[in-house]
């Protein structure tokens, strides 16, 4: 019996408005009134998350939600935090330079700064617009070593992005966890940050076990928590290596996916 729903956003509970449906809306109140916990585990900020979890009325202390790809877990209401990893300022350094190599952009969240980047660029502004953030310019060669920073993303047009990931050095594979959110944004954590960690600490912090948990998602960077689900669910919209972890294939994100598999593998089980 499934007892907590893990959600990804973008490309999954969102549709293309970036908008929550009203079937979606709907099959998650009824999973709610069902006693099943409802969990959205994204790469956004909180800040870029609020609204969602307001509307959905996941604001409890007894709510939780995983930001930044899973490096803070805490309780929404009281703001509590269950896990916690970020990089620093010497990381960013690092990887900027090597965006520089590559030929792509950069932009990073600092927990001092907010959302940074090296140069305005078209995919730093969508980022900006998605979360209702400001972006800042900054020289990343200035930023203090031991600065703490959430996450680095290396940002270009996906012909670019895709070539620049072939050509990323060894060494930066085996430091960070580098994974894919969309064809435009490649995300770059610590090594303890990931969907899957996340889903365990709110499943260990709810006393649920793994095999009472159904992730849903659609890209790279929700390969951790389906891998850790006793059921993952693949959007009809998600890419070949996401939909080959899954054990579920739901309808894609612009025909309510995320309602279809919660009514058809949660409410009617």
């Amino acid at each position: 019996m499934i007892k907590l729903i893990a959600l990804d956003m973008d490309g999954t509970l969102l549709n293309k408005e970036k908008r929550i449906s009203d079937r979606n809306y709907q099959a998650i109140q009824s999973a709610k009134e069902a006693g099943i916990k409802i969990v959205l585990a994204s790469g956004r900020p909180l800040q870029g998350l609020q609204s969602h979890l307001e509307h959905l009325g996941l604001t409890g202390n007894d709510d939780f939600v995983a930001s930044y790809n899973g490096s803070l877990v805490q309780r929404v209401g009281n703001g509590e935090i269950l896990h916690q990893t970020s990089l620093k300022g010497e990381d960013a350094k690092v990887i900027f330079e090597i965006s520089q190599q590559l030929g792509v952009f950069i932009h990073a969240f600092s927990v001092k700064q907010g959302l940074i980047t090296h140069q305005q660029n078209t995919w730093t502004d969508y980022e900006a617009k998605l979360n209702g953030m400001a972006p800042t310019v900054v020289d990343f060669n200035t930023i203090d070593d031991d600065e703490d920073i959430i996450k680095v993303m290396m940002v270009a047009d996906p012909t670019d992005l895709t070539s620049a990931i072939k050509k990323l050095p060894v060494h930066l594979k085996e430091k960070y966890t580098i994974v894919q959110s969309t064809a435009y944004f490649l995300e770059l954590l610590h090594l303890e940050s990931n969907k899957g960690i996340a889903i365990a600490k709110i499943s260990e912090a709810l006393n649920i076990n793994a095999e009472q948990v159904m992730c849903v998602g659609d890209a790279e960077n929700d390969h951790a928590m389906l891998e850790f689900a006793g059921l993952g669910v693949a959007m009809e919209n998600a890419d070949i290596a996401t939909k080959a972890l899954a054990q579920y294939i739901t309808k894609s994100n612009i025909d309510d996916g995320v309602a279809f598999a919660i009514e058809e593998k949660v409410l009617q089980v």
